[in-house]
């Protein structure tokens, strides 16, 4: 959701995302909330972040939880390391609705995190 909230912010700026426990899809929770407010993330992949070592990053932002401590070392050039961090909706448990309602409460919360990270941190840098 992050990668498709910042990449929607300005189509200037290259993203990429993975994960520290890629699953090889996506979780079609995520898909729908996106959709939901106008965002196409249907064909990101759900890579291994080991996809993306040793290169170069201006930021790598790490988003879930305990990925902050799971993210390997990046050896490459990395300007900027931070942790944005949200709640994993895909770990909710209960009701089939508090489940949706814990995808809709992080996708609104990643959309306001990242959105000030853009402003504050890149637009001026463009």
């Amino acid at each position: 959701m992050a990668h498709g909230f910042l990449q929607s912010f300005d189509d200037r700026i290259a993203v990429s995302s993975a994960g520290t426990e890629a699953s090889g899809r996506l979780n079609e929770k995520a898909v729908q909330v996106m959709k939901e407010v106008g965002i196409d993330i249907s064909h990101h992949t759900s890579d291994s972040v080991d996809k993306y070592l040793g290169e170069a990053w201006d930021y790598v932002i790490t988003v879930c939880g305990g990925a902050n401590e799971a993210c390997p070392a990046f050896m490459g050039q990395v300007k900027h390391r931070l942790h944005i961090g949200f709640d994993d909706p895909s770990h909710a448990e209960g009701t089939p609705e508090f489940i949706m309602s814990e995808f809709y409460r992080v996708r609104d919360e990643i959309k306001a995190g990242f959105h000030k990270f853009y402003t504050e941190q890149i637009k001026p840098a463009l």
